[in-house]
């Protein structure tokens, strides 16, 4: 999908999104992100970007690691705006900054983060490989990339149960609360289509990440993959 549509998908849900991760995941998104945030605890990174970041609670997740700074771009100004509201009933606008940016065309220097994490948004790259290379980029040596994203359960039988799930009763209830009819269609045929396991990890090998894992959560409903550049 073009990036202007994702841009206008995501802005029409804005103002649901939480609630729906929250209640699509049965409250495991909050668990998910807190797993994903121990990926960079060795490393204690002071300056964290937050890639693809809506409405900011991966952000929000990683001040647990106490960085200096979180900076968390999206294309969605709806997202952000949600976002910022959020921050700043929390008490958390100097920590963490909101802005309006691409995954493929980051506007920071080479190597100014020392980690560079997403949570379910590099299925919606526009073009994966070159926003997975940007993020490269802007880290330092040294710093990490953590990505956490929807895959798809291997096991008899959750994989089936799961399957049937997600196919059929999540684009339904996605529609009923957030009253858009191809948002959720959308999550499915993503989730579906986004290289899983280790064709994931080749691809982030292929950037130049070295020490690539993976770290399969809840019978593999989500996945968190790191790696470290050189």
């Amino acid at each position: 999908m073009e990036k202007q549509h994702v841009r206008i998908l995501f802005d029409s849900i804005a103002h649901r999104y939480d609630l729906l991760n929250h209640l699509l995941s049965a409250g495991a998104d909050l668990y998910w992100r807190r797993r994903a945030v121990r990926h960079l605890q060795d490393i204690a990174p002071k300056r964290i970007l937050d890639v693809a970041t809506g409405t900011g609670d991966f952000a929000v997740a990683a001040l647990k690691l106490r960085p200096e700074k979180v900076i968390g771009i999206d294309i969605a100004e709806g997202m952000l705006k949600r976002g910022r509201t959020k921050l700043q009933k929390m008490g958390l606008n100097s920590l963490v900054t909101l802005q309006t940016g691409e995954a493929e065309a980051l506007t920071f220097e080479t190597g100014s983060f020392d980690a560079a994490i997403v949570a379910f948004g590099a299925r919606n790259f526009y073009q994966l490989e070159k926003g997975l290379a940007e993020m490269h980029r802007v880290l330092r040596p040294g710093g990490r990339i953590v990505v956490l994203e929807f895959s798809r359960p291997r096991q008899f039988p959750f994989k089936q149960v799961y399957l049937f799930y997600f196919l059929n009763l999540l684009p339904f209830i996605g529609r009923q609360v957030s009253r858009s009819t191809y948002a959720y269609r959308y999550l499915r045929d993503t989730v579906m289509s986004f290289p899983d396991g280790n064709d994931f990890l080749a691809i982030l090998q292929s950037i130049g990440f070295v020490e690539t894992v993976e770290e399969r959560l809840t019978f593999g409903i989500a996945t968190v993959y790191s790696g470290t550049k050189k």
